[in-house]
């Protein structure tokens, strides 16, 4: 899956919620406290980590590639 950013960035548990990975907010929120975001190969615990061009995500079995 490829997101193209339309601003500098994007935090985190707000591109989750914008990509329909989860239903609200606080589930984004709890999937990424619970270790389940993988940001350019490490594991992402910040919830509102600002997300940019050149990023690759991975959350279960999706890979976000954000341009």
């Amino acid at each position: 899956m490829i997101y193209q950013l339309t601003e500098e960035y994007i935090e985190l548990y707000k591109l989750i919620k914008l990509l329909d990975l989860v239903d609200s907010g606080a589930d984004a929120k709890m999937i990424v406290a619970d270790g389940h975001v993988v940001r350019n190969g490490e594991i992402e615990m910040r919830k509102r980590a600002k997300i940019r061009a050149g990023d690759t995500l991975v959350i279960g079995d999706v890979t976000i590639e954000v341009e």
